[in-house]
This record gives C-alpha cells, structure tokens and sequence, in this order.
C-alpha cells in the first residue's frame, strides 16, 4: 500500500490542503520519503487530479497549496485511523486526563458525524472488534493532574505572552507566589509547566498539581529569545533539569538485544562490542531519574560515567536500605561477593 501511485497522490494532497503555506517540491520529497523528481510527478497528478491547487511564489522557492480543504470522499478516515485516535482518548483518560481525552472523543464524534452513513456503518464491526482486542496498560506513578481552567489559562497566557502568576507549594514548605513568562506545558508521568523567570530568563518547571490561583496578568512576558520547548525537554532523561553530563553505560550481552531495540535518549549513540555487550552513550540532565530507570537493568547494565550518576545511584540505594531497614551494605553482587556502587562499573540487573 505505501507504493500504491493513487494512495500516495491523495495523501500528498491531503499535505497540500493541511497546509497553510503550501509546501515546496523538497519539502513534498522529505515527507513523502522520495526523490525530488518523484515529488515533482506527484505534484503533477496533484494538479491534474485537483484544480484548486495554487502555486505560490515563496522566493527563492515556490510552493503548492490546496484552500478550502479536500471534499469528504477525499477526506474519511479509516477503521485504523479513528481505533487510534480512540485509543489515544483512552490512554488519556487511563492516565487520569479525563480533560484532554474529552477533547479527543468530541474530535472523533465529528468525524463520525461527518462521514457517510454507510462507510460508517460498514467499518462499525472492525472498528469495534479492534477496540475490544487492544488496550493501554496502567503504569504506576503520579497521576497527572490538570483541569481544563487551568490547561485553558496557560495556553492563554501563551498565545497572548502575558505574565503567569500562582501559588506554587513543594512539598514541606509554604506555598509561594510567583509571576512567570510561560513557555509550555510538557506532559509526562505528571504534567509541569516550563516557564522563564521574567528578570533573569531563568527556565524553571512547575508541577501543575502543585499550582492554585492561577492567572494571566495584564502585560507581556515571552519566552527568552531562541528558547525550544522541544529541545528543552529533550536535554534531560525525564522531567528534571540539572547539569548536563556525557553519560556512558555497558549493556552486558545477555541485555544487548533489548538495548540496541531501547529509546534511551534523542541524544543516543550504540556501539556493539567484541564480547556481545553494547555500549550506551548520551548527553543529558535529570541523573537521579536515569538511575531509578538503571534499577530495572540489573545486572545487565554497568555505569561507566559520570561519577555523579554512581553517586546518585548509591544514594538511592541507600534510600532502599533504610526503608527495608537493612543495617548492612546492600547486595549487589554476582560472583564473589557484594561490589560497592563507587566501584568502577558499579552493576545492577534487569528485573521483569
């Protein structure tokens, strides 16, 4: 099917429609996953298909637009396409997000509602039968928490770059006031918001579930010039920002199957070594999250670097010490006895 000449055409017009600004023949060729000189022979079928494509001059590029949409022929989703939005909306609200799985089911009920009754009626019985074969599992953590206000007036603050101002209270300590240029919300085991301090552009994050009288102020305060929420986000293993350390780990061999299929970071490069291990290096913040990731490897992983990341694991460790009141080194060991996370490749083994 991703082959299919028709199949390809329409979805290169559906491009054109979605965008605003049109697209260039690189940008049809990037998307697609072709040639320039494909693109170019789609867009001709485009435009043989579709009369109310544009052309417009961009310079030094040109571009192709579709105004007013595609009709609903063009446009009806398929069984797979609507089990995922489905199932998106169920995550959601398994995650405790009951406000934005709301607005994904209203977004599937107008689709429903706009497409012909007789498509609807024909994938009705596979679109349900997949529904009641796959699920989301529940995972243990923070349940996220964001009521739609609270969503609605940061996204407001936002698009108007005006001042945020709450009350934010951490955990054994008085609830504060703070006045803040919001830059995003990054959504995760819980929900923060990422916000500048207004004096020295300083980026902070804040739980939402710790934040109370909230509200957009009269004025302006945008994100620091250049700021990225993406590319925030992506500096740190989880949610928390700290130093950025060059981090290294070895993956024994009996593991180096599932690392080299793992997501360990956008920054992530494998190198697979003579003995079957595999090496795991990557650039990031949020060391204390990683070593909490790094109890479920076991055995099978070996911190290399940085040292901090050994000191945070041990400290960790010794965390789980006083809770099981142990009064003696924790065990770590495989052969020959109990090894000391400060040692040199301090080990720790994947659990299921």
């Amino acid at each position: 099917m991703r082959h299919d000449k028709a199949m390809v055409v329409i979805d290169l017009a559906r491009r054109l429609a979605a965008s605003a600004e049109g697209l260039t023949l690189d940008e049809m060729a990037r998307d697609l996953g072709t040639t320039r000189r494909s693109a170019e022979r789609l867009r001709d079928a485009v435009l043989m298909l579709f009369p109310a494509v544009e052309e417009v001059f961009d310079p030094p590029f040109k571009r192709w637009r579709i105004r007013g949409g595609l009709s609903a022929f063009e446009q009806a989703p398929t069984a797979m396409e609507l089990l995922e939005l489905s199932k998106a909306a169920q995550a959601l609200r398994t995650a405790g997000e009951p406000g934005r799985a709301a607005a994904l089911e209203g977004l599937e009920r107008k689709l429903k509602s706009a497409m012909r009754s007789a498509t609807l009626t024909r994938m009705a019985p596979d679109l349900e039968a997949l529904q009641d074969a796959e699920t989301t599992a529940i995972q243990a953590g923070p349940r996220p928490s964001a009521d739609d206000a609270l969503l609605q007036t940061i996204r407001s603050a936002v698009l108007a770059r005006s001042p945020l101002a709450f009350d934010y209270a951490r955990p054994g300590a008085a609830p504060r006031r703070r006045v803040m240029a919001a830059c995003g919300v990054m959504f995760g085991r819980a929900n923060y918001l990422v916000a500048a301090d207004r004096e020295t552009g300083k980026i902070q994050t804040f739980r939402l579930d710790r934040m109370t009288a909230l509200e957009a102020l009269a004025g302006y305060a945008a994100p620091p010039e250049g700021f990225d929420l993406q590319t925030f986000a992506d500096q740190s293993f989880g949610i928390y920002q700290d130093a950025i350390e060059d981090v290294v780990l070895r993956i024994s061999a009996d593991g180096a199957t599932e690392a080299r299929a793992w997501r360990w970071h956008p920054s992530q490069s494998l190198e697979d070594q003579p003995d079957g291990s595999v090496i795991v290096r990557l650039r990031a913040s949020g060391m204390r999250e990683l070593a909490w990731h790094l109890f479920t490897w076991g055995r099978q992983v070996t911190i290399v670097a940085p040292e901090r990341l050994r000191t945070v694991m041990a400290e960790e460790l010794a965390a789980a010490q006083r809770a099981l009141g142990l009064s003696i080194p924790f065990p770590l060991a495989g052969e020959g006895g109990a090894r000391s996370v400060t040692d040199e490749g301090s080990q720790f083994g994947k659990t299921n």
